[in-house]
């Protein structure tokens, strides 16, 4: 049986695309680079600021310490105003909370206590693992084996509800099952939308248990 469901947390909890493209873009602009490419703004919705900012650097050493001292001191509350939530999240996951232990595991960093705070979500989570945490990011299935460990449980007995391939690959590697949330990624294991991710969790629980 599931008794502990985490998420990831853009593309998943909220549409954060036009947000992403927007912080990363202040700052290639406050270190005088060119805005992202298409390939840079899709991997801006699922790495790590870290795994972002290395690939733009492009080996070079001190636009990397220049942008990341830029991204320590950069204000993340406007670009949390153009994430978009599906619904109010409160309420759903407080009835989550009814039947499972819950856990939030991203490749975000230190945005994540604000984040928390500006989508009302404090005390939601009983086990939180970040980019902030001394691990591997994501496709690494560092972060999402901490959030397991911190939640008392066993990766056989978690769920990870994800939105990329990347959450796949991480989620494969760390042993805990599956769910696949929206078009950015294939699996067995699919919703359109993170409303259905109830009704699949009871398919997979039926699963489990069949003889």
């Amino acid at each position: 049986m599931i008794d502990l469901v985490m998420f990831d947390a853009d593309g998943v909890l909220f549409d954060s695309d036009a947000s992403n493209v927007a912080y990363y873009n202040a700052i290639c602009a406050l270190a005088g680079e060119p805005p992202l490419d298409r390939d840079e703004e899709i991997r801006a919705i699922s790495y790590s600021t870290e795994q972002v900012l290395t690939l733009r650097a492009r080996d070079d050493a001190a636009l990397l310490v220049r942008m990341k001292e830029i991204a320590r001191t950069l204000d993340p509350a406007p670009f949390f105003k153009l994430l978009r939530p599906p619904f109010a999240l409160r309420p759903f996951m407080l009835e989550m909370r009814l039947r499972f232990r819950l856990g939030l595991a991203t490749n975000r960093s230190a945005t994540v206590p604000a984040l928390l705070e500006y989508l009302e979500l404090g005390g939601i989570f009983d086990a939180v693992a970040s980019a902030r945490d001394p691990v591997r990011p994501k496709p690494a299935p560092d972060i999402l084996r901490l959030c397991v460990e911190r939640a008392g449980t066993t990766p056989e007995r978690a769920v990870y509800a994800g939105d990329s391939p990347i959450d796949r690959v991480a989620a494969r590697a760390a042993g805990v099952h599956f769910i696949a949330v929206g078009p950015r990624v294939e699996h067995e294991r699919n919703i359109t939308a993170l409303e259905e991710l109830p009704a699949a969790l009871a398919r997979l629980e039926v699963a489990l248990t069949a003889p």
